[in-house]
């Protein structure tokens, strides 16, 4: 059995304690902030959290394993809510050429785009794939996220997409939870050439029962856009993927407005995610449903687009609101959780609380699992980061580096920043080189 852990000296102790689920309007700048605070963990569970004199009187923390803060932020992990995890190579001529003006449809007529992505997973070998995922996994780890959904949707063909959804399936807790998603409704594969509606009766013929029997994914997704499914399709689709229980997601007014966005609250979806061309009225219907609202600013920055989804109108209106990354090798090629929240709170108009909030509670709550994560309070997995700061607003105020100290997962230390430091000294020929 392994030994309790109490992290003690925390500066700043922030809880996101609260009743399960999203957060919204101003209970989103809640943070359950504990100044001078301590966490006892025990069998990978948080035990108990708050004032450190409280904390340590408790016999269960005379016989433990101690972490000291430094004075410095303890919190939850972050929770990456919409992530495209398998990919081969980054798409470095797409953004070159970008770079250089061209827009989608020239960059897809010199070979890019997602269908040489398609190409590149369809042609990989397991092991070639898994070994990137672990090495990205380790990215997102060190920025300091302990849970993250995957899609699938970079194969959209049954052998591409089963090997995608096995590949999540075998790293999750390796060392991070992962949540499966399977987007095979992410565009129109070249075998259906201008056929979307035969691809879309094959997908529920065949994929969605396949998935569903096999436990691959807990999820599916659908891109409602130009160059994506209609309306009417992803309705289809999406009718049928509830009947067989899977939770739905829904990529939502990002390029257009589709009603997208409506769609994903009638139908009752975990999550609209993009919604950079939301309205009002988009925002209205989101706050009198349950579904949350993800934005991904890391795609609007990359891509260099002047609209950012309006987080501000979101939260204001009522919407429950989540922050992720959006993880992919072609409009959003960042695991940093920190650079999102920079980018929620200036681009997006966002309070530090309200976008740390997003990044932790309210994302877990985009995927079904803020009884678990999200928070720092009994009960919960010990899934939390130490941050190299004293006062947690300095996550939004620093931007372009890693802020992160240690990352905890359900009570093991998955990163540690002075580890690989520690172990040269100790080890001086591991940091030989040649003359």
């Amino acid at each position: 059995m392994t030994q309790p852990i109490l992290i003690r000296h925390a500066g700043q102790l922030l809880t996101l304690a609260g009743p399960p689920g999203a957060r919204r309007g101003m209970a989103m700048r809640d943070l359950g902030v504990v100044a001078n605070g301590a966490v006892l963990v025990d069998a990978g569970r948080i035990v108990i959290a708050g004032p450190e004199a409280a904390v340590e009187r408790l016999a269960s923390a005379r016989t433990v394993q101690e972490i000291d803060a430094h004075g410095r932020v303890v919190m939850p992990g972050f929770v990456d809510s919409h992530t495209h995890l398998i990919f081969g190579s980054p798409r470095l001529n797409d953004f070159e050429m970008r770079l250089g003006g061209a827009d989608y449809h020239a960059i897809a007529a010199a070979g890019g785009g997602i269908l040489a992505t398609v190409r590149d997973v369809r042609s990989a070998s397991v092991i070639a794939l898994a070994a990137l995922a672990r090495r990205r996994l380790e990215g997102f780890a060190r920025h300091g996220t302990t849970t993250l959904e995957a899609k699938s949707g970079y194969a959209l063909d049954e052998q591409g997409e089963r090997k995608t959804l096995g590949l999540l399936r075998d790293l999750d807790a390796h060392p991070l939870d992962i949540v499966p998603t399977y987007l095979g409704a992410h565009m129109t594969p070249p075998e259906y050439d201008a056929r979307p509606d035969e691809y879309i009766d094959w997908m529920i013929g065949h994929m969605l029962p396949l998935v569903r029997e096999q436990r691959l994914a807990e999820f599916v997704d659908a891109y409602i856009d130009r160059g994506g499914f209609t309306l009417d399709q992803a309705r289809r689709y999406f009718t049928a993927a509830r009947g067989l229980g899977f939770g739905l997601r829904v990529h939502a007014e990002q390029f257009s407005r589709t009603g997208a966005a409506r769609l994903a609250c009638e139908l009752g979806a975990a999550s609209a995610d993009h919604l950079e061309q939301a309205t009002l009225e988009d925002a209205d219907a989101l706050a009198r449903s349950e579904t949350v609202a993800t934005l991904l600013p890391g795609s609007v920055f990359h891509l260099s687009l002047p609209r950012y989804a309006p987080g501000r109108l979101l939260i204001d209106r009522g919407a429950a609101v989540a922050l992720a990354t959006d993880f992919n090798p072609g409009t959003s090629p960042t695991c940093s959780m920190p650079m999102v929240i920079a980018l929620a709170c200036r681009m997006m108009m966002m309070t530090i609380a309200e976008a740390i909030t997003a990044a932790t509670v309210n994302a877990a709550a985009a995927l079904r699992r803020s009884q678990r994560v999200g928070t720092i309070e009994p009960g919960t997995d010990a899934d939390l980061i130490i941050l190299n700061a004293e006062d947690h607003r300095e996550l939004a105020y620093w931007f372009g580096v890693n802020p992160v100290a240690l990352t905890m997962k359900r009570g093991r230390i998955i990163y540690e920043e002075n580890r690989k430091k520690i172990e040269e000294e100790e080890n001086p020929a591991l940091d030989a080189s040649p003359d």
